[in-house]
């Protein structure tokens, strides 16, 4: 079965931000679409430890020790970016100024139900971040994930099992297998990978699914 690699969705996610947005990229894999949005296309890039106008990952051998996200990666900051307190930062991402933000995910329920942060496997670090303000603050929740865990079993669901982040906040999930836009009605399919049939992604999520007419 044909699979995106994670850049590949990372690009599929900058491919659908539009010009003027404002976006907040998580933690971890969709820190990568900082590095596929369109060169022609403005874009504010915001970071809740306070940057706004982030670029793409520096060059090798270029990262400013004193120039990092919220993930503590080094970034780069395009002409007129700004830093401010997080505090500010955060009355952003809870007063609903970010037009989307991307997020990853353990788990997506059929109600966009969101969960993030935390397992439930012993000895695991639980570390929420701002990821409940993110999904409860900003206009839009995308999600990026691989569809299936390690072990086979779709992260897309019927009902959460892990502790959630948010209440049907989620939008859409990219994955390596499909977009799919989480309706109040359906779950309806934009995109599929060459050779993967609906029928046969429904046999993978065991959920209801429809392709967007």
């Amino acid at each position: 079965m044909n699979r995106l690699s994670r850049d590949q969705i990372a690009a599929s996610v900058a491919h659908d931000i539009p010009e003027g947005a404002y976006v907040n990229l998580g933690i971890g894999l969709p820190t990568r679409v900082a590095n596929y949005l369109p060169a022609e296309r403005e874009i504010f890039l915001h970071s809740e430890n306070g940057l706004l106008g982030m670029g793409p990952a520096p060059a090798p051998g270029a990262e400013d020790p004193e120039l990092i996200n919220a993930g503590k990666e080094p970034v780069t900051l395009l002409a007129g970016g700004s830093f401010f307190h997080h505090g500010d930062s955060f009355a952003m991402m809870r007063g609903g100024h970010l037009d989307i933000c991307v997020l990853g995910a353990f788990q997506v329920s059929r109600r966009g139900d969101l969960a993030n942060w935390h397992t439930g496997a012993p000895g695991a670090i639980p570390a929420v971040g701002g990821a409940m303000d993110l999904a409860l603050g900003a206009k839009q929740v995308f999600v990026m994930m691989e569809l299936l865990s390690k072990t086979g079993e779709s992260k897309l669901v019927e009902q959460c099992t892990y502790p959630l982040t948010g209440i049907a906040c989620v939008d859409r999930v990219y994955s390596d297998l499909a977009v799919i836009d989480i309706t109040p009605e359906a779950l309806l399919v934009r995109e599929m990978v060459e050779g993967l049939s609906l029928d046969e992604l429904q046999r993978l999520t065991g959920l209801p699914l429809r392709a967007l007419a």
